[in-house]
């Protein structure tokens, strides 16, 4: 099968524009050949580590506020 009719076939089903479809580059998997990742660096972990993500979004909060007199 052509990589073109691939596309055409894969835009229709998802809906999305040709030029997206060209540009994330699908393909016919093997199925002789499972493991096959083309990007296996680009793998991100099923964890997330909170204390590491909130070290990159950290804002300092300030809890001792002066309290306002009631008039």
């Amino acid at each position: 099968m052509r990589q073109e009719r691939i596309n055409r076939l894969v835009a229709r089903a998802t809906g999305e524009d040709m030029r997206e479809i060209r540009r994330m580059g699908f393909t016919i998997a093997d199925p002789a050949h499972v493991g096959f990742d083309p990007e296996p660096r680009r793998k991100r972990s099923p964890i997330i580590d909170w204390d590491t993500v909130g070290q990159e979004h950290g804002q300092a909060v300030c809890l001792n506020r002066p309290r306002k007199r009631l008039a």
